[in-house]
């Protein structure tokens, strides 16, 4: 009876996770809690096609980017951006090193912090040849933390007293993903809104660099190593369809539906995730990758606060 209800209830929870109403967090969550309590009797079918579904999202979510608009953002902020991203990366895999924790699973979680949360790990993901437990474990964490951040940034940004554009710097530099950036400047103010959207997007264009950087590295690996990672291919995808609706003005209109659907898929890919995690997987999992993705993420926004109080970010 209860092979019977999860193979019926797996397709159709995975189907309504391409609805507009589900949240990537939530179809996290569903995947998981179909997996512990019915089991996933398409396990070889969404493992198989998990990191195929990432790449895909990954190509689509370029056809919603402006490379002129965010270039232009990121060359005016690359000097704190560089740092930035550089100094969380470089404690990320320290504290990784010191907490023991699996290399993989400290590098999507540093990844995620350091760029733009779930956007990141979800290009990085397939270059590593991630296990679905390490993505897992590195969007629950970002997505936790994105929930905190919608609730506490708003009143923190009044508490200091910061202007709109501080507050949307902040948010940018701060928060990981772009759907939570969004949510937390729009409390804020329409100024907050566009500041925090822009630098977020222009951020996010790191995603090529480092993921580059990763595929790299893993390729060469530790001894033994070689070979395992993936070249990220995909990503040149997503700079394609970025040139394409950036320079070819009647592909906006469709760009923006491609962005659409990538949105959803991204979203189902998260559900398969989930859906690939047995109890036994969740148990051996523990608490210290989420011990790092707290530290780093204090570590950024702390950090970021006083520079935009200090005047250093502007």
């Amino acid at each position: 009876m209860k092979q019977t209800l999860a193979k019926i209830a797996v397709p159709v929870l995975a189907l309504i996770c391409l609805t507009p109403w589900i949240q990537a967090w939530a179809a996290l969550l569903l995947g998981i809690a179909a997996a512990v309590i019915l089991g996933n009797p398409y396990s070889a079918l969404t493992s198989k096609y998990t990191n195929k579904l990432l790449q895909y999202s990954v190509v689509g979510l370029g056809a919603g980017m402006n490379l002129v608009t965010v270039a232009s953002v990121g060359l005016h902020g690359i000097g704190y951006t560089v740092i930035g991203i550089s100094c969380t990366l470089f404690f990320g895999f320290i504290a990784a090193r010191l907490l023991k924790i699996e290399r993989e699973v400290g590098v999507l979680i540093s990844v995620g912090t350091a760029i733009c949360g779930g956007s990141a790990i979800a290009a990085v993901a397939p270059t590593i040849r991630a296990k679905s437990q390490s993505i897992s474990v590195a969007l629950g964490t970002v997505f936790m933390l994105n929930a905190v951040a919608l609730v506490i940034f708003p009143p923190i940004g009044h508490w200091y007293g910061l202007t709109q554009t501080q507050f949307g710097l902040w948010a940018a530099l701060a928060i990981h993903d772009t759907s939570s950036v969004v949510g937390a400047t729009l409390q804020y103010g329409n100024e907050a809104l566009q500041i925090g959207t822009t630098v977020k997007l222009a951020r996010a264009l790191w995603i090529v660099p480092v993921t580059l950087a990763c595929g790299f590295l893993f390729a060469r690996g530790e001894k033994g190593a070689a070979g395992k990672a993936k070249r990220p291919w995909f990503i040149l995808g997503f700079l394609i369809a970025a040139a394409i609706v950036t320079w070819i003005p009647a592909a906006q209109t469709p760009g923006h539906w491609v962005e659409a659907v990538a949105k959803r898929t991204l979203v189902l890919t998260l559900f398969c995730i989930g859906a690939n995690l047995t109890p036994a997987t969740l148990k051996s999992v523990g608490i210290k990758p989420f011990l790092l993705g707290i530290t780093l993420w204090i570590l950024a926004a702390t950090g970021t606060l006083t520079a935009v109080l200090m005047g250093w970010l502007a």
